[in-house]
Order: C-alpha cells, then structure tokens, then sequence
C-alpha cells in the first residue's frame, strides 16, 4: 500500500506571536484609560454644575420664605410685572394695589428682581413686602413724576414756587400701612435729579422717595432706602408711626438736601435702631415754615428716638428746624451715635418762623469725630417769601443733655441765642468729650442761660450757672448774655 500519511488531516497548533501580543497591550490598556479619563471628566462637570445650583438650597442657608402677613396675598408677578429693570413695571403696582384696596386690604410681595416703576399710591390696610434682593427702582426721567401742590404748611414750595413732585411712594389719609420686607431696597436713582437741581434744569420742587401724608398707623421695617431724588422717608402730619430697622444711604456729599427721615408735624413716633447715611440731615424734625407754619398749626411731638448709628458730612446726625414754626415739643433723643460728621446734634432757627422748640432731651450721645458736637443756632435766615413776620419769634427752651460722650471733636458746645430769640432753661449733666481744637473758648455760648450739674468736660462757658451732682448751687453766672463765637471754626 501506499503512504496514506498523505490523507490524514495536517494539524496545526496555534502559536500566538509573542511580540504582537506586547505591542497590543499597552495600546488596549491606553484605550481604557482614555475611556475612564473622559468619564472621570464628564462625572466631575455633571458635579461642578449640581453643585451651582444646589449649593443656595442644600449646602447653602436656604432661599427666605416670604412670611404671610395679612390673610390676602398678592405677589407683584401676578400682576405682569417683570424684574428686568428695564420693563416699566407702574401699571403692575397699580392694578395690585387697586386690588387690595377693593378686596378692603392685603399684602403685595415684591420678588427679588429689578422693579423699575413711576410713582405710585399705597392704600390702606395694606402690607408692601420686599424680598431679599428685591429693588423698587424709581424713573429717573421727571416727565413720569406728577405734580402736586405746595405742601400747606410750607407755602409756594420749598425749593420752587408753585407745584412740587410727588414722591415715589405716596399716600394720603391712609390707615394701617406697613412697608416691611427681607431688607429689600427703594431705590430713588437720585443722580439724575441731583445734577439738574445744581444746574438749575428743574422747575419744580424735587420729590421725596417716600411721603405719607394725613395717615396714621403706619410702619417701615427691614428695608433699605437709598439714592432719594430729596429728603428720603417724610411722614407729614402722620400719628402712630414706627419707623424700626431701617438703612438710609446717600452720598455724603454730592447729593443735596437727601434728608434720612423728616418727622413733619407728626406726633406719637417711634424711630429705633437704625442706620443712616446720607448727603443732609441724618433725621430732621419740622413743622412747618414761617407764616404758613404758624398758620397750619400741627407741631411734632411725642417723638421718641433711639438706638441710632448717622452720619452727615455736610449737615448734622439729628437736627431740629429750621421749619418748625408749628412747634417741636417732648422729643427725647437716647442711645445716639455720630460719627465721621460736620455735627452732631442740632436746633436751629431765626426770626420769623415763630413756634417753639421745647422739652427736648438728648441723653447717652456719642460724638466720634465730629467738628461741633451740640448746635443751636437761632440765626439761620432761610425764608418761603416777604410775606413772613420778622416778629414773629420762636421759644428755645428746656434743652436737657446728659451722658454726652465723645472723642475727636473740635467745638463740644455752640449755642448761639440772640437778644431776640434767648436760649432758656439748658441744662448740662455727666459730659465728657475728647477735643482736638487747643483753642480757649470751645464752649461756645451767647444768650444762654442754664445750668451745668456736677463737672463736665471740657469746662462750661461762664453764662452757665454751676450746680454739685446733689443739685447745690455753687456758682451762680452773670455772663447770661456774654457773646463768646468763633466763626472760624
């Protein structure tokens, strides 16, 4: 037989080639990596933007719940408004409050967003609520601002004859109005009207950036007002207002008559623990100007004031006047801090206004850097019109100050009576202030007369007569109408 080797199947053994199976590996393993490497980047992006927008509600204090305040509630969306700054959001404000009022009274919530609006009018009962990061920003454009008349205490107008601007926020013969929130901001976008009051381009009397007029029952809480076109938060002849947590910013200089808050023929008033920075008059209480003020008759009384922090470059951290020719009365001034100001605390008014400006105590004052620290000035020649009375004189009397403490001031004390209008009955207790000016006379008086009890620094004028801390009398003065000024400083 033949070789039948031939017909049996060839077997073949796999040998792997050894170094194409080395070169593989490292390639395949490269692959992986570039694998793993990409998920490893797409997990670590997907974690960046999960914890953006999950820090604020996890990690984060959570966003602030809007409390209910009063049982009907409206948010300012609900109503077309849009926070863009930019959308024109008047008509919203309206028909939101329109509401409230035919609902007999409500809470309108303004979110946080831009709010850009033209004036408008609260309505009783009402709660206006701004949210954390909420801003009510007021048109800087005047053709948006009505026109209102003359204030009837006041005459033809504080800065201008004839009408005057409304203000951002108003309202009139209101009752029960609350303006509260989570500090959100009433912005007046004042730089607009500032310049066209300095360059004379404005007709009218600028308006305040909140004005409550003939109401009562009213509180303002927790907001922040900033940049008022004029004075800032003007209660006119009000009763019952509290004015509790308040921010009120303005340049320091730059920014004129931006008056933090004006009590205005009020009475029964509460303003505490508040911060005021502003280009004019921290607070400054009135009631009206000359012959109209005296003819309209509503004094400022029952004021109580406390627990403040102001700062005024250009004015004075709390002044009273000068329109107060309706009477300023039992006004009393406690836990006061100015600091980094022109002055401290100030009364100041001439012949014409008449009134009275009595029963005032200021008690635990700080002074931190201010040029004249306690000012009553009975000159200050500022009038409506020819129509006023130069005989008509105001009363100065009952100044009461204690625990007056300070460092860095230049001029402690300036009262300035005259032989017309005296300063009477000032009294002086528990006073020690740091001075920075080396000169002889730094308590300034003429036509004063009062009483200083037990020792104070830096020592009294001569026209004060000196009591012990039991109320003795150890030197009676004979200097009460001994003029001692410094102009200069």
């Amino acid at each position: 037989m033949g070789d039948s080797s031939r017909f049996l199947p060839r077997t073949t053994s796999f040998r792997p080639d050894s170094r194409r199976l080395s070169d593989s590996i490292p390639a395949l393993l490269s692959s992986y990596r570039t694998v793993l490497a990409l998920i490893w980047a797409v997990g670590f992006i997907l974690l960046i933007c999960w914890q953006r927008t999950a820090v604020d509600s996890f990690w984060g204090p959570p966003a602030r719940h809007i409390p209910r305040l009063r049982s009907l509630v409206f948010n300012l969306t609900d109503f077309g408004a849009v926070g863009d700054g930019v959308t024109v959001n008047t008509k919203a404000f309206e028909m939101a409050i329109s509401e409230i009022r035919r609902r007999g009274g409500g809470q309108l919530n303004v979110e946080a967003g831009l709010w850009l609006t033209a004036p408008f009018n609260l309505t009783s009962h009402m709660t206006l609520f701004l949210a954390e990061n909420a801003v009510i920003l007021g048109i800087d454009d005047e053709n948006y601002w009505p026109l209102m008349p003359p204030l009837p205490s006041y005459g033809y107008g504080r800065e201008r004859a004839g009408p005057r601007y409304g203000s951002l926020i108003h309202g009139q013969n209101l009752r029960d109005v609350v303006i509260t929130g989570d500090n959100g901001t009433i912005n007046g976008q004042g730089q607009t009207w500032w310049t066209k009051y300095r360059n004379k381009h404005l007709n009218y009397t600028r308006g305040p950036l909140v004005q409550l007029m003939w109401s009562r029952d009213i509180q303002i809480s927790h907001v922040t007002l900033r940049d008022s076109p004029f004075w800032t938060l003007h209660p006119y002849d009000c009763q019952n207002v509290t004015i509790r947590n308040v921010t009120i910013l303005a340049p320091l200089s730059g920014a004129p008559n931006t008056d933090g808050i004006d009590p205005d023929s009020c009475e029964n008033m509460l303003i505490e623990d508040c911060y005021i920075s502003v280009g004019d008059d921290g607070i400054a209480i009135k009631s009206g100007w000359d012959q109209y003020g005296i003819a309209y008759a509503r004094p400022s009384t029952n004021i109580l004031i406390r627990n403040v922090i102001v700062r005024s470059m250009i004015s004075a951290g709390v002044s009273i006047g000068s329109e107060m020719s309706g009477g300023v009365s039992n006004v009393t001034l406690e836990n006061l801090l100015v600091w980094n100001s022109k002055r401290g605390v100030r009364i100041k008014t001439t012949a014409g206004r008449g009134g009275y400006v009595r029963q005032i105590t200021y008690q635990n004052l700080t002074l931190e850097n201010v040029r004249v620290g306690i000012v009553i000035k009975t000159d200050y020649n500022e009038h409506p019109d020819e129509g006023y009375n130069p005989k008509a004189l105001p009363v100065i009397q009952d100044i009461n100050f204690d625990r007056i403490r300070g460092q860095g001031v230049r001029i402690p004390v300036r009262i300035y009576g005259s032989q017309a209008i005296p300063v009477r009955n000032v009294t002086f207790r528990d006073m020690l202030v740091g001075i920075t000016y080396k000169k002889k006379r730094i308590f300034q008086c003429s036509f004063v007369h009062g009483r200083v009890i037990g020792k104070i620094f830096p020592s009294p004028c001569q026209n004060l007569d000196m009591y012990d801390k039991e109320g003795r009398l150890v030197r009676q003065s004979t200097f009460q109408n001994n003029i001692e000024t410094d102009y200069d400083s």
